[in-house]
Order: structure tokens, then C-alpha cells, then sequence
């Protein structure tokens, strides 16, 4: 296992930065870094951690232009992966990309998918899909080369809601199919 490497980044944050794939054990060991610095800093404890955090149901029409894709690649039916998919619980491990999108790991192993060979210039706001071991969530319109499932109307950033992002580290999100249309 290769160990993460640590760097400042100014007066007041630090990268933490690992290889791939992200897993819990090392967002687990990321938490407790922020946690030592907060309790260093005097900051406040209130950390997320895995197990703790909200649970956030997110309702999703499975309609995305990849899931006949993703359903040949890992040998599934298109029902099976929308199945797999919904019935997983997923961990905000970070945010990053754009604001509100985070990084859900705990995806089950037989849809693991690699990226797209050639992403997209635009991915819609509220496209969900996945990319190599995660899955997540597209919070505004941008390039992706993540495989697409399908989408919601759930907003993930809101600069007027405090916090702004729906969804914060150590948070466990589950999917619920609305519709499947392949």
C-alpha cells in the first residue's frame, strides 16, 4: 500500500494526496489527519467521519445514455446494474471536480467501469454515473468522461443554502430508482 503524501498548500491548508483508487481505509486516515489539525489548530471536533454524517436518499430516472454500456461491460442486464447500483450505500468520501460534487466510494465491485475513452464536452447537471471504482453525481453542466446511468433533479450546490454543498464528507447516499428506461 503506498502512503499518502502530505502538502501545505498556503498559511492555513494542507493536500493530502494518494494513489488510486480511493478507498475507505485511506479516507478513513484523512479524516483523522483533519481531525489531529483541528484539535492542533483549537478548531472545533466536529469532524465527519464515516460513520456519522447525514443520509441522503437520492431519487434517480434511470435513463442514461451509457447504462447499455456499462450492462456489456460488466456481463449484467441493465436491470441488474440499475439493482446493484440502488441497492448500495455510498460514502461521501471528498469533495472536488466542482462544487457539490462529491466522490461516492463503496460502489459494488461487478460495476466497476473504466472512464470513457473520450469524455464528453458537456454532461448535464444532475447526470449520475460512474467512473472506474465511484460513482457520483454531475452538480452543473461541465465536461466528464464518467459512464452515464441516468439522472435527478435533486441540486447538489446552492449557494444560498448553508452549507452550500448537499453533500459533505463521511455522509452515506443511497439511490433510488424513479424509472428505468433503457
Amino acid at each position: 500500500m503506498t502512503r499518502p503524501r502530505i502538502h501545505p498548500l498556503g498559511d492555513t491548508a494542507l493536500v493530502c494526496e494518494s494513489a488510486p483508487p480511493a478507498t475507505l481505509d485511506c479516507q478513513r486516515r484523512c479524516w483523522a489527519l483533519a481531525e489531529a489539525a483541528r484539535l492542533a489548530a483549537g478548531w472545533d471536533a466536529a469532524a465527519a467521519t464515516d460513520e456519522g454524517g447525514a443520509k441522503i436518499e437520492i431519487p434517480v430516472c434511470c435513463d442514461g445514455p451509457d447504462l447499455a454500456d456499462v450492462a456489456r461491460h460488466t456481463g449484467l442486464s441493465i436491470d441488474e446494474v440499475v439493482k446493484r447500483h440502488t441497492e448500495g450505500e455510498y460514502i461521501v468520501f471528498f469533495l472536488s471536480f466542482q462544487p457539490g460534487f462529491a466522490y461516492l466510494g463503496g460502489l459494488d465491485d461487478s460495476l466497476h467501469t473504466p472512464r470513457r475513452a473520450e469524455p464528453r464536452l458537456e454532461v448535464p447537471a444532475g447526470i449520475v454515473g460512474i467512473g472506474g471504482v465511484q460513482t457520483g453525481i454531475y452538480p452543473a453542466a461541465s465536461p466528464g468522461g464518467w459512464q452515464l446511468l441516468g439522472r435527478t433533479e435533486v441540486k447538489l450546490f446552492d449557494p444560498t443554502r448553508n452549507p452550500p454543498t448537499l453533500m459533505q464528507p463521511g455522509d452515506r447516499v443511497r439511490f433510488k430508482a424513479v424509472e428505468v428506461r433503457a
